[in-house]
């Protein structure tokens, strides 16, 4: 039977950040799967992190800076990006107006498997 989802949850985050999760562990009880609507203002950064997770970043506004091993990665507005569970990365946005983004991580985002760097 179809589920619906009335609203989503918002998870506190420092940095100005907001994360409205509709579907994972804490809004639905999924955890196969997350899917969040981010917005970050311009200039927010976090700590790079080592996923036990692949996640499928959408940028809806904006730009989405992904650092890696192998170098730097802005996506844009319309694009997408995939980051692969094992993978070292590091989100961030460029100074400006800062970005509008879907996440949507396999399985699902747990902050035990995001594997933040101090």
């Amino acid at each position: 039977m179809p589920q619906l989802v009335p609203a989503p949850t918002r998870i506190p985050v420092p940095g100005g950040k907001t994360i409205d999760e509709y579907v994972g562990h804490v809004t639905t009880g999924t955890p196969e799967v997350s899917v969040a609507h981010m917005v970050a203002p311009g200039g927010w950064t976090e700590p790079a992190q080592t996923p036990e997770f692949d996640e499928i970043t959408v940028v809806l506004r904006g730009v989405v800076r992904v650092d890696h091993d192998g170098g730097v990665l802005d996506v844009g507005a319309g694009q997408a990006v995939i980051t692969r569970a094992g993978e070292r990365v590091r989100y961030s946005t460029p100074a400006g107006d800062g970005a509008e983004y879907l996440a949507v991580c396999l399985p699902a985002f747990a902050p035990d498997l995001a594997n933040r760097e101090d």
